[in-house]
């Protein structure tokens, strides 16, 4: 039914560019159809006019009223509705909703799957943490959300490539290897003195006494730079490692784990600043080398060179974004913590300067989090005796609750996190909200099965028309703008919005079960009801996939 309409609308926007409506406009665009938040507004919904009105400057509202008149001879709807600024509401014949559950059982696991990408390349960077420490709750969420981002590309139709920059050289390496180093001279019985700038966790110690367990104390006749240059080393692949096996709990997996280093070892900074002097917007001042960056709208211009030779951070940015370029990505998307919102401007500036359109990069930002329990705010010192890394969330509620509740929100809100909900089996959880709906689905197969009734693997002979509860069509029509959300969440980088449609989904399905009995007398009605929850366990499963959350058959 959904390819009727939308083949519908195309045919009506030919025959609008047949008839000269638009000037410059050679092929109809494909429409997406959406469900609208307000019931009396139909039920689906384009916005093909307001697109149209953009890119051939005219009125949305005009072009909608011409499309919808067209559109009265479309067989499977009831009537159309023109809605500010320039929608178009479209009303289904009641009897048609069968025919649309037909065409979403038809498609089965690749439900919801689009071209929109048309194969681009696509780069999402995420996490990147600094491999200085364990990872906190602010990494476990920029990882869920960076992952599920990069999953539902992938689903709408992008090549994507994730990956992790590991920023393994510059001062703060240079601290954790002092701080380890000194951590070590006390474990052999010296007395020191840590810096105020060192790293002070626990986790420090527990470093260091693996380094003098695996390479012993020779360390204690050498000198300290050369000590220490020891400790960097190990400090940093130590953690590193754990940083990755913590990725690899929380079900994260990267294509790329790039090296800061690597940067330096292929002279790639001096490539992307020779680049730049070329281009002109490269130039020395005060002993110091400049990237003329207010050319294209940054506050000020940046220094890649201070006036003693040393590099700063932000000509390793330049040499890796021009890495990016050079790898040929059409979109670069960066997932950076709040506190990265300066850096946006310069590596835009940067992109600019490269010759691309600054909109090649997109930046999503991760707000903090603010870990609660049963309301109350957890302390996030590590010596209260509460935890902050992601390790010790995962292992209080696993890794499903946390990437859940870390995406129930759009990554630049701030997010509360209660521990206590997260654990609940309760339909307060919204995790377990979830995952309890597609469980009880499979639970109702079971019970079907026993009683001689099997949910087909497609769409076969039972009568569909008999679902005509105002139930059983909201789910259907719930289902039927899944493609919709797919889309929206590609588009803006957003996938809260698959959190929030599989909540809704739910939200549809337990109480319908609650008040109607799937498995019946009437054997017509039980074959279309367990086709019904064939499409909402299938969704519901390939939503949950995307969040990279699982889908248990048994809770």
């Amino acid at each position: 039914m959904l390819n009727i309409i939308k083949k519908s609308i195309m045919s009506a926007l030919e025959e609008m560019i047949a008839e000269g409506f638009f000037t410059d406009l050679t092929e109809a665009p494909e429409p997406l159809l959406s469900q609208p938040r307000t019931r009396g507004f139909g039920d689906l919904s384009t916005n093909i006019c307001m697109k149209l009105g953009r890119s051939q400057r005219k009125n949305p509202g005009d072009i909608a009223l011409v499309l919808s008149k067209k559109l009265s001879d479309c067989e499977v709807l009831e009537k159309s509705e023109v809605a500010a600024p320039g929608f178009v509401n479209l009303f289904i014949k009641k009897s048609c909703w069968a025919a649309l559950l037909k065409e979403i059982l038809n498609k089965g696991d690749e439900y919801g799957r689009l071209t929109l990408g048309e194969h681009k390349k696509v780069q999402v960077e995420f996490v990147s943490a600094n491999p200085t420490g364990p990872l906190h709750i602010g990494h476990g969420r920029g990882a869920a959300v960076g992952d599920a981002i990069s999953s539902i590309l992938a689903w709408a139709g992008y090549d994507v490539t994730k990956e992790f920059y590991i920023n393994d050289m510059g001062r703060q390496i240079e601290v954790l290897g002092r701080s380890v180093y000194l951590r070590a001279c006390e474990l052999q019985g010296k007395t020191i003195q840590m810096p105020e700038d060192s790293y002070h966790g626990e986790y420090i110690k527990d470093v260091a006494r693996e380094f003098i367990s695996e390479k012993g104390s020779a360390f204690m006749d050498m000198r300290e730079a050369e000590a220490v240059d020891i400790f960097k080393e190990y400090a940093s692949e130590t953690l590193l490692r754990g940083i990755r096996k913590d990725l690899e709990a929380f079900h994260v997996e990267f294509d790329v784990w790039f090296s800061e280093k690597s940067l330096y070892e292929k002279d790639l900074v001096k490539k992307a600043m020779d680049e730049l002097k070329k281009r002109g917007f490269i130039y020395e001042e005060e002993g110091a080398v400049w990237f003329k960056s207010t050319a294209f709208g940054d506050d000020k211009d940046r220094v890649l060179i201070k006036a003693d030779g040393a590099r700063t951070y932000f000509a390793s940015d330049i040499a890796y974004h021009g890495d990016k370029l050079d790898r040929g990505f059409t979109q670069i998307i960066n997932v950076w913590g709040a506190d990265h919102h300066g850096y946006e401007a310069r590596v835009r500036a940067f992109i600019e300067a490269m010759g691309r359109e600054k909109d090649a990069l997109k930046v999503v930002f991760i707000q903090l989090v603010a870990l609660l329990r049963e309301g109350e705010p957890v302390a996030m010192g590590k010596r209260s005796g509460e935890f902050v890394t992601l390790r010790q969330v995962m292992e209080e509620v696993g890794s499903d609750a946390a990437r859940f509740f870390f995406l129930t929100r759009k990554s630049d809100a701030h997010l509360d996190f209660d521990l206590e909900l997260a654990k609940k089996q309760t339909p307060e959880n919204p995790v377990f909200y979830v995952q309890y709906c597609f469980a009880r689905i499979q639970s109702i197969f079971e019970f079907a099965k026993e009683k001689g009734f099997t949910a087909p693997e497609k769409f076969e002979a039972p009568d569909l028309e008999c679902l005509n509860l105002d139930e059983e069509i909201e789910i259907i029509k719930h289902l039927a703008n899944f493609e919709s959300v797919i889309e929206k969440s590609a588009v803006g980088l957003e996938p809260h919005r698959v959190t929030f449609y599989l909540m809704e989904l739910a939200g549809l399905f337990h109480p319908y079960y609650n008040k109607n009995r799937v498995v019946t007398e009437d054997r017509g009605l039980t074959e279309a009801r367990l086709l019904l929850l064939k499409g909402a366990g299938t969704v519901t499963a390939i939503g949950l996939k995307l969040l990279g959350i699982s889908a248990p058959e048994k809770m």
